[in-house]
């Protein structure tokens, strides 16, 4: 029996999702992406990837629907502090205060000194927009989130010379 090339790609994109499934929930709202579908809140599973190195703390950062406060000083809804795992995506549970308009911002903070260091650290969004040495526009990282589990993928991006890009292996 042959099977279509169709078929195998959305079979390949179910073993690659899975994988990244297999990787546990981190953070303190943890709980929140557990359990019972019937009863959870709105919550993000925000999958990161595309790490330079595995050293430091990864920091997502959650914001709300205003854009004039996406990445204003002490507009952030919620953040989320974890140790950088071994290998592998790493998945951090957000919980969400209702379904709605929100955006992530990512930081892989390699020195674990809670700042960002342009030079060395990583970046992502959700959206993965193009980044540049400039804020992302909101409208190219807000996502909706409904009741219930949203996932959000984010590649971390790396200063290289004039440009933030993720990293090619």
């Amino acid at each position: 029996m042959r099977m279509s090339v169709a078929l195998v790609t959305a079979v390949a994109a179910i073993t690659v999702s899975a994988s990244s499934w297999a990787q546990p929930l981190l953070g303190p709202d943890a709980a929140a992406c557990a359990g019972s579908p019937a009863g959870r809140g709105a919550a993000a599973v925000v999958t990161v990837d595309g790490f330079k190195d595995r050293q430091g703390r990864l920091r997502v950062q959650l914001y709300g629907d205003e854009p004039d406060e996406f990445l204003e000083k002490g507009a952030k809804l919620k953040r989320i502090d974890v140790p950088v795992t071994a290998s592998g995506p790493m998945r951090v549970c957000v919980g969400l205060p209702a379904p709605g308009a929100y955006a992530v911002a990512v930081l892989h903070d390699r020195k674990a000194n809670h700042r960002l260091d342009v030079m060395n650290d990583g970046v992502g969004f959700s959206g993965n927009p193009k980044l540049t040495l400039a804020k992302p526009k909101y409208k190219s990282v807000v996502f909706d989130a409904a009741a219930g589990l949203t996932p959000i993928n984010v590649v971390l991006a790396y200063r290289s010379g004039l440009s933030v890009k993720p990293i090619r292996r």
